[in-house]
């Protein structure tokens, strides 16, 4: 059973700052500049790229490869395939958001194919869309979720072991599923639900942790951990979800040793 402690969290994100791993993101329209900022104000170094003419070469740059499907096209598509297929040869860790899978059958069909076809690191969505990757009757609400965290981990462990990917679901508690067990979160804000993108957020730091940490399942966990403890510090400072997004970039940027030490909350069940 792997125990995360909190100078664990703390060792991975001084790797980032010091290293400043490139993560390529093939993310959507809606997320790109939140997700570009949130990256750099991490310590990482972001780059968006999606023309299939230039994948091989970004790839070839690139520490983490992350894949958003939130704005699918065909052109999109075949980028992230070839992306993936590079990572794979690369031997770098690609993480897989399948935002809005469940919503239409084109974005779940495209999920399920890119996990068959390049198996990622990590799988990190809603419960909804972790539950639309293996069921063929969940629904999400658009890209949000219908079903809290909780009832998702079973189909969770059953995604790990098909898929041998660490499985994150995020919700009020952040499940993260790998060969250890499960790993609990309990940081974050329900006011962070209110600004678009930070679950895509959330996704792009994963892939920035798991760039440091060898276990994709601590890395997904490690990064869950500061996306809440950021929210909560920008919680603590906003009037509303506007000034939240502007505070959560601020905290990640200064988040510190001391604030990991206070505020972290995450467990480990075999």
């Amino acid at each position: 059973m792997t125990n995360i402690t909190a100078n664990d969290i703390w060792s991975a994100l001084r790797a980032i700052r010091e290293k400043a791993p490139v993560v390529h993101s093939i993310t959507n329209y809606v997320v790109m500049n939140s997700t570009a900022n949130a990256l750099l104000a991490l310590g990482a170094s972001p780059v968006m790229a999606h023309a299939e003419e230039e994948m091989e070469e970004m790839v070839g740059i690139a520490s983490a490869l992350v894949i958003n499907i939130g704005t699918l096209s065909p052109a999109w598509v075949r980028a992230m395939f070839m992306a993936a297929e590079a990572a794979r040869k690369r031997k770098i860790p690609i993480v897989l958001d399948p935002v809005g899978a469940g919503a239409t059958t084109y974005r779940t069909r495209t999920a399920r194919e890119l996990i068959r076809a390049v198996p990622p690191q990590i799988i990190r969505g809603n419960a909804s869309e972790i539950m639309a990757l293996l069921e063929t009757n969940t629904k999400t609400k658009g890209v949000d979720s219908t079903a809290s965290s909780d009832a998702a981990v079973a189909i969770g462990r059953k995604l790990h072991a098909e898929s041998g990917a660490a499985v994150c679901i995020s919700g009020e508690t952040d499940y993260t599923i790998g060969r250890a067990g499960v790993i609990r979160g309990r940081n974050g804000h329900i006011m962070m639900t209110r600004v678009t993108g930070l679950g895509c957020t959330a996704s792009a730091l994963c892939g920035a942790f798991a760039a440091v940490v060898s276990d994709p399942a601590v890395a997904a966990a490690e990064a869950m951990a500061v996306m809440g403890i950021a929210g909560e510090i920008a919680f603590a400072k906003s009037t509303g979800p506007g000034s939240l997004q502007l505070h959560f970039i601020d905290a990640l940027y200064r988040l510190s040793a001391d604030d990991i030490g206070r505020m972290v909350k995450i467990e480990t069940e075999p």
